[in-house]
């Protein structure tokens, strides 16, 4: 009688090998593509419809230069998802909940917030991929 080995096949690796990938790139590229946007304004004219009023009195200046923040602080996101998945994966994740809180609080887009929450699991996924991998921030243990 034989033991039989605890390694995983070869076939699951790989498919955790290119989801993790697969997300590791839109999690990298969409962040930055959109605080990119923030200045350009070539998705939307008008970033700031999407901010609540009272988030954009808790940030200094006006609903403008609050974009011009949340665009670099998600351009610094996507980065960090480069280098840093696990940390970045978390750091994307907490970001996508801030936007789903404005989003609601605002009213009218609620779709907005629910695909916005479908990719804020799939930040967490990639979180917990890069940690098993053994990526970046507190590698896997064990």
């Amino acid at each position: 009688m034989s033991v039989r080995s605890e390694a995983r096949p070869a076939v699951t690796r790989d498919g955790d090998r290119i989801a993790f990938m697969l997300l590791r790139t839109v999690f990298t590229v969409a962040p930055i593509l959109f605080g990119l946007d923030k200045f350009v304004r070539v998705l939307t004219s008008d970033w700031e419809r999407y901010l609540a009023p009272w988030m954009d009195d808790i940030i200094p200046g006006d609903a403008t230069t609050a974009m011009a923040i949340v665009g670099v602080v998600e351009i610094a996101a996507g980065v960090l998802v480069a280098f840093l998945p696990r940390l970045g994966g978390l750091v994307v994740a907490a970001w996508l909940a801030g936007i789903i809180v404005s989003l609601v609080s605002v009213g009218g887009y609620l779709d907005i917030a629910l695909r916005d929450f479908g990719l804020l699991v799939g930040a967490l996924a990639l979180s917990f991929l890069a940690a098993g991998r053994g990526y970046g921030w507190l590698r896997r243990r064990g």
